[in-house]
């Protein structure tokens, strides 16, 4: 999946100029934390929600409210916008912006072209909407979870053995859990047990919550 077919094309932007006042207004409307900043089209950096709320006067400010009235109608998002926010391409892998995400502790990434041009935004919301459409979760079934060495030909293996059965697979995905490596297929059926039982037949190990409830619990 690509960054491109995921974004949003629409949010709100500002420019340079944008008074501080309006950015404040424009994230809390929209439940934003960031905005991105364009200048004659092209993306020059983003100002974040806690750096507008430091900046406005306080609520206990001294100022009287034509002092604050004209502090604020002057005061614009120039000297706060960050120019080293991380970014993507269109192209790009979406594993990778999440990966850029987490690196960054950034809820969220504005997506370029090759001009520079602000084409759209991705967010841990897509993100989520994105695990969710992989894993199979809105299309039914039921989830199998098994550990597996790391071999060749084990997911060609389990998944020629499910079709041989009739049975369709809807997801496929892999998940490293401590120096174990499982591997989770989304299936089309209601009832998981023989597919199971040819598993451990096989010698493979199923696993389920139960398996790990010792972790969690202690």
């Amino acid at each position: 999946m690509f960054v491109g077919l995921k974004m949003l094309k629409k949010f709100a932007t500002i420019t340079p100029d944008t008074l501080m006042l309006e950015a404040d207004r424009l994230m809390s409307e929209n439940n934003l934390w960031m905005l991105m900043v364009v200048d004659e089209n092209r993306f020059v950096g983003a100002v974040l929600k806690e750096d507008v709320r430091s900046t406005l006067p306080s609520p206990a400010t001294t100022l009287s409210r034509h002092e604050l009235n004209y502090l604020l109608n002057k005061m614009t998002v120039q000297k706060i916008i960050k120019k080293d926010i991380p970014t993507v391409l269109p192209e790009a892998e979406i594993e990778v912006a999440a990966k850029i995400m987490h690196d960054h502790n950034l809820a969220g990434l504005p997506v370029l072209d090759a001009r520079d041009r602000l084409v759209g935004y991705i967010n841990r919301n897509i993100m989520l909407d994105v695990l969710v459409e992989e894993m199979g979760l809105e299309q039914g079934g039921v989830r199998i979870a098994f550990e597996i060495e790391d071999r060749k030909g084990v997911i060609a293996e389990v998944s020629g053995l499910i079709f041989n059965m009739g049975i369709s697979i809807i997801s496929t995905a892999t998940f490293f859990h401590k120096q174990s490596r499982m591997v989770v297929f989304r299936v089309q059926t209601d009832d998981q047990g023989p597919i199971v039982k040819e598993l451990v037949s096989l010698g493979y190990k199923v696993v389920g919550p139960e398996d790990f409830r010792l972790e969690w619990s202690s």
